[in-house]
């Protein structure tokens, strides 16, 4: 473990951030739990911080309402001092769109601890911490904001992305962001050498866009009902619109949509195998997040006639998760195992869905 780290947390602290990560995200809860301390810690305050402001943005209130939010947000990532009285303020609004526990971390009582966390670790993690989760809030705060990328089209009474470029900025905004952070507290933890943190630089923002492309994709259906597509029009005008209608789509369409998932998976395999054998901890954080996405791609594949049909709801199965973690837990320090594993599951789908162009290289 590097020495060059002093900060620890309490087990007080410890326990908070725990138990609020179990409220809000049970399997971000598992795979951080494999990193050791201090980076554990830090990586939780992140992902706590991350979804205050996945909050504000789900909330359904008002565009310039959350714009004044957003605002206080960034404030506090400069300020935390000032929690208190934000905090108070916050509990007093409401949220409407969030699960109570998602509404609790918004107010003083479930959420102070967490500001005075964040305000205790060391300045260098601080800084990181508050550098990307700003670029995140800022950008959010635009997110349905006419003439603001990314930008949203309505058509048939849906809200949807307008582009492929808007799709992947959308991605960027809320989960490569997210990459970019996390690598650079690794970086910054082991002291990874210049090359190394140069490969994971390069791999981490297509690593992140990859989960939540996977996770856009499951919850199509969910997001529609909400009068959103995170889809882009620019490739539902290419089926005519027959997936937002839930009438399902052409193979060929479908086809497109794997492939552009599947080389991000490709890209996240990567990220991976970049990092150095002994950051065991956060290797395995990484194979809990990568190999679930793979498996999840593999069963929205299995399934595709039921794909932007009424019927279109997967998820892989608890057993499928735990033969994930055993497998993560078996070849966490193999990299050829690891590239096989993707490289077969990637393979299958490319045919079921027959097209092996995809067949992985």
């Amino acid at each position: 473990m590097p020495d060059n780290h002093v900060f620890y947390l309490n087990v007080a602290q410890e326990s908070y951030l725990s138990a609020q990560m179990n409220k809000v995200s049970r399997s971000f809860a598992v795979v951080v739990s494999n990193v050791e301390q201090p980076l554990r810690g830090y990586l939780s305050i992140a992902y706590l911080l991350c979804r205050v402001a996945d909050n504000i943005e789900d909330c359904t209130n008002s565009l310039n309402w959350k714009k004044k939010r957003f605002s206080e947000f960034i404030d506090l990532l400069g300020n935390p001092s000032n929690a208190a009285d934000v905090l108070e303020y916050w509990e007093a609004e409401s949220w409407p769109g969030l699960t109570l526990d998602e509404a609790n971390l918004m107010g003083f009582s479930a959420g102070r601890d967490l500001w005075d966390i964040y305000a205790s670790i060391q300045r260098a993690e601080q800084e990181i911490i508050k550098r990307w989760i700003t670029v995140m809030a800022e950008r959010m705060s635009h997110i349905g904001e006419v003439g603001h990328h990314p930008l949203f089209v309505e058509q048939q009474g849906i809200h949807m992305l307008a582009s492929k470029n808007d799709y992947d900025d959308y991605c960027y905004i809320v989960a490569g962001t997210v990459g970019h952070m996390a690598t650079e507290l690794v970086i910054d933890y082991y002291n990874l050498n210049k090359e190394t943190s140069h490969e994971v630089l390069r791999t981490c923002e297509a690593c992140g866009r990859a989960l939540q492309k996977t996770n856009i994709l499951k919850d199509f259906v969910k997001d529609l009902a909400r009068g959103i597509s995170y889809l882009p029009d620019e490739w539902l005008s290419d089926a005519d619109y027959s997936p937002a209608r839930l009438e399902g789509a052409q193979l060929d369409w479908k086809q497109m949509l794997f492939e552009d998932i599947l080389n991000e998976l490709n890209t996240a395999t990567e990220y991976v195998l970049a990092l150095p054998k002994n950051v065991i901890g956060y290797r395995m954080a990484t194979l809990l997040c990568l190999l679930p996405a793979l498996q999840t791609n593999l069963l929205a594949a299995k399934q595709k006639d039921k794909l932007f049909t009424p019927n279109h709801q997967y998820k892989i199965s608890r057993l499928t998760l735990s033969k994930c973690m055993l497998d993560a837990r078996h070849m966490v320090q193999k990299d050829g195992q690891i590239r096989a594993y993707s490289q077969r599951v990637q393979t299958e789908v490319g045919k079921i869905l027959s097209n092996q162009r995809w067949v992985y290289q």
